[in-house]
């Protein structure tokens, strides 16, 4: 059974960092690309960046270029969402996805998803 497990969301003050880990399990990690998406309150759900089996990096959503980062750790099935200078518009639910490719997850077109964790940017 394929798992994905999003952890390190909360609360934080804008201008503040956190790193989202997704650690993976059920799947063979290390040849899947790897994506964070998120949805705030009353939207859709949006790409935010990926990384391929090989570790490249799709550029990240115009929205949070400079600020987000997105790195994978093969060895520990996990990959992270560094994200610096938060403000109160990152605020939503991230999501962990694994798909084909950088290409496919761009699209928002993935073969697992996980159940989110919640991040609130507010003074």
């Amino acid at each position: 059974q394929v798992q994905l497990v999003e952890s390190g969301g909360g609360l934080v003050q804008p201008g503040g960092s956190l790193r989202l880990s997704c650690a993976a399990s059920g799947l063979a990690f290390s040849s899947k690309a790897m994506g964070w998406f998120r949805q705030p309150p009353g939207q859709e759900r949006r790409f935010v960046a990926c990384i391929s089996a090989d570790g490249s990096v799709t550029p990240a959503a115009d929205s949070v270029k400079g600020r987000f980062t997105i790195a994978r750790d093969n060895a520990k099935n996990t990959v992270y969402l560094e994200m610096n200078g938060l403000k109160p518009e990152d605020t939503g639910i991230y999501y962990c996805a694994a798909g084909r490719d950088n290409l496919n997850l761009g699209l928002g077109i993935t073969d697992y998803w996980g159940q989110g964790t919640q991040v609130t940017v507010s003074s």
